[in-house]
């Protein structure tokens, strides 16, 4: 058993309205879990014995707008971060809060029962001297680091084992001047796929739909939207029946081009494959307990 799980920032289920970008004929990927072509609040959850939709909870019962650093650090555990730091808190994990990935994220339990987690993600550089000087990691790259697992860099890229945040390595190329070839979003989504051949966990994040959400930029926005679509189609139509591919957020922001911030909305877990693991998901503090109980339950 194989399970992808595509994390994608910023991304809520919000109003059926021209401010979300996600809504009407947005999201086309959709219609392999909904019949319907937008994420807003109008769909009903769905979930049959292949697929699941549904809207989970992203506040986690603390007031305030939710943050990356606690949301993803609650994804990744299956533990409230917001509730132990006392609020919402980002973009970087909370420091009382640092342990859950450090001993007990998503990594180190499918490490646990003996199995193979991939991060596929790459970073340049920079990222890492950046880091390193301020001992300020992602959730993800922690989590990664912490499970003694190496980051992927541009030597990875280079062998077409990795892929770049912004999946096609243009801006690599384009902003950071760094030679690697600019690829397409099939051969990016055809990475993760390869990866499963060799591994039980592939993960992957986007993060330019809450770079998105963040501009106030319709034309940027649904750029990044038509971006992540087809790779997302790809994944969807492509992995293996008997895999399993998760998909979900950490907070709103996207599906409300007219504010800054990021919102309350809940945010959408799919899921192709093995739903049932999914079925009780009440918030996404209840993605990682899932992904664990399905993969021990492989065996």
């Amino acid at each position: 058993m194989l399970v992808i799980f595509i994390f994608i920032d910023g991304v809520g289920v919000g109003k059926k309205n021209p401010n979300n970008p996600l809504s009407e004929n947005g999201w086309s990927f959709f219609t392999e879990f909904t019949g319907t072509a937008g994420l807003d609040e109008s769909n009903d959850p769905v979930q049959t014995d292949k697929f699941l939709y549904k809207p989970i909870d992203a506040n986690l019962d603390v007031e305030g707008l939710p943050q990356s650093g606690t949301g993803q650090t609650t994804l990744f555990s299956g533990v409230n971060a917001s509730k132990i730091a006392g609020k919402h808190y980002g973009p970087f994990p909370y420091s009382t809060t640092r342990f859950l990935l450090e001993q007990e994220s998503l990594f180190h339990k499918v490490i646990e029962m003996g199995k193979l987690p991939v991060f596929m993600n790459a970073y340049p550089e920079i990222f890492f001297r950046k880091a390193a000087k301020r001992d300020r990691w992602t959730a993800t790259t922690l989590m990664t680091r912490s499970a003694g697992i190496e980051l992927k860099t541009t030597k990875d890229i280079l062998k077409g084992e990795a892929v770049t945040a912004e999946i096609r390595q243009n801006i690599w190329r384009e902003q950071l001047g760094l030679d690697v070839p600019e690829i397409t979003v099939i051969e990016a989504a055809e990475r993760l796929l390869r990866a499963g051949e060799t591994s039980d966990l592939v993960l992957y994040e986007f993060y330019l739909t809450d770079k998105a959400g963040h501009s106030l930029n319709r034309a940027y926005a649904d750029e990044i939207r038509d971006l992540l679509n087809p790779f997302l189609k790809y994944l969807a139509e492509s992995i293996s029946e008997n895999d399993t591919l998760v998909i979900s957020s950490d907070h709103g922001n996207l599906e409300d081009i007219s504010i800054k911030t990021h919102t309350r909305n809940p945010v959408p877990l799919l899921v192709k494959g093995e739903t049932s693991y999914f079925e009780n998901a009440e918030s996404i503090a209840d993605v990682t307990p899932g992904i664990v109980k399905l993969l021990k339950e492989s065996n």
